[in-house]
């Protein structure tokens, strides 16, 4: 089992910065790919960015350029550093992981949401 929890979550105004943690505990985090999700309201769930094992990473094309994503394997977290936001970003979003090679991802955190005022 893997537990996830988010911080630096909050309100933020247009252009802004914040800057999104994840604390992972209860299995080798080396072992696990990591991703971060949202959800606005009325949306379905989409990725925002991943980061596989061997530090392979992916983004949604909307925020290429202004979120980066990384992780520290020996501080068992994963950021997302997200720069010029904007209101389309406001969303719940969560840390979630899945061990290497499986298709979906079954551990999530909690969520923390994310708002940008215009």
């Amino acid at each position: 089992q893997v537990q996830l929890v988010e911080s630096g979550g909050g309100l933020v105004q247009l252009g802004g910065s914040l800057r999104l943690s994840c604390a992972a505990s209860g299995s080798p985090f080396g072992f696990y790919d990591m991703a971060w999700y949202r959800q606005a309201p009325g949306k379905q769930r989409e990725l925002v960015a991943s980061m596989t094992t061997g530090s392979a990473t992916k983004y949604l094309d909307s925020v290429k350029g202004r979120f980066t994503i990384s992780r520290d394997n020996a501080k068992n977290t994963v950021t997302l550093q997200m720069n010029d936001l904007k209101p389309e970003d406001t969303a719940v979003y969560y840390c979630t992981s899945r061990r290497y090679g499986d298709p979906t991802y079954p551990y999530w955190g909690q969520g923390t949401q994310v708002t940008v005022s215009s």
